[in-house]
């Protein structure tokens, strides 16, 4: 199985981009062992568009061109579902175990994702009842990620 983080937007060199660096590393590292083959982030322009349904849908259509056949859709989106760490961890797993190929986390523009984005999401997850800025949001998921692998691999990252 693939994670693939598909963004809207570019994270600037700093602490915070160090910061989602260092968990990505971590997680490419510790998904090895526990048979995830990869981990990459895709980057796409903000739209220029000047109405917010055609910045969605501009952006929408290039998320969409990052999710292949078979692949899992996970929507960040603030109406999302809140699920616990291990759950989080427990539906990764299962999706891994039914042989899901891909993993698809997309994270929208400043003005949310488009209608078709949120249509083919397989699950909207929220990261809480607040509004992040879009690279906290980005080491939130990635911090997420690393540690539901650490669920699933019994290390003591995760403490109860």
């Amino acid at each position: 199985m693939r994670f693939n983080l598909s963004c809207i937007g570019k994270m600037k060199a700093g602490a915070d981009k160090d910061l989602f660096d260092r968990y990505i590393d971590r997680a490419r590292k510790t998904g090895r062992g526990l048979g995830i083959t990869g981990l990459t982030l895709a980057e796409m322009p903000e739209s220029r568009a000047q109405r917010a349904d055609d910045r969605k849908a501009e952006e929408a259509k290039a998320i969409l061109q990052n999710v292949s056949a078979g692949a899992r859709l996970v929507a960040l989106d603030e109406n999302g579902r809140n699920l616990t760490s291990p759950a989080f961890s427990q539906k990764l797993e299962s999706w891994k175990n039914e042989g899901v190929p891909e993993v698809v986390f997309a994270i929208g523009g400043a003005d949310g994702h488009g209608q078709d984005v949120i249509g083919r999401a397989d699950l909207k997850l929220a990261l809480g009842a607040m509004t992040w800025p879009h690279q906290i949001a980005r080491i939130l998921l990635a911090e997420q990620i690393y540690r539901a692998m650490t669920i699933q691999s019994g290390h003591p990252y995760h403490r109860v």
